[in-house]
C-alpha cells in the first residue's frame, strides 16, 4: 500500500513554492505577467512535473514565455532544492478558476431571475 504522503507529493509542494518565488522575483520575461501557480504534479519517478498555472488573461504568449523559461526555472530549482534528478517542467493552463467564476455567474443570474415568493 502506498504512503499517504509520498516523496513526490512533498517535492511537488516544495516545487510549487519555489516556482512561485522564481516567477515573481527572478524571471524577467515580459511575456510572463502575473502568473499564479495553482498546483504541481510530479510523477513517481521524478522525471516529469506538470505545473498548473492561471493568469488574468489566458494567452499563448504566456504559455510560450513559460516554456521558454523552463530551462532557467529547472536550473534554479536544482540549486534551491538539491535534487539528484530535477523533473522536466510541463506547463498547463488551469481553467478551473475560470470555470468556477462562470458557474458562480450563472447561479447569480438564476437566483436573480427567480420570482420572489
Amino acid at each position: 500500500m502506498a504512503k499517504d504522503f509520498s516523496r513526490s507529493h512533498r517535492v511537488a509542494e516544495q516545487m510549487q513554492r519555489e516556482l512561485a518565488d522564481l516567477l515573481m522575483f527572478e524571471v524577467k520575461d515580459p511575456r510572463i505577467g502575473m502568473v499564479t501557480i495553482t498546483a504541481v504534479e510530479v510523477t513517481g519517478d521524478m522525471a516529469h512535473a506538470k505545473v498548473f498555472y492561471t493568469a488574468a488573461k489566458a494567452s499563448d504568449t504566456i504559455q510560450q514565455g513559460l516554456e521558454k523559461s523552463a530551462g532557467f526555472l529547472r536550473t534554479q530549482i536544482a540549486k534551491r532544492m538539491l535534487l539528484r534528478t530535477v523533473p522536466q517542467l510541463h506547463f498547463v493552463y488551469d481553467a478551473s478558476i475560470d470555470n468556477g467564476m462562470m458557474m458562480s455567474k450563472l447561479i447569480d443570474e438564476a437566483l436573480a431571475s427567480k420570482p420572489k415568493a
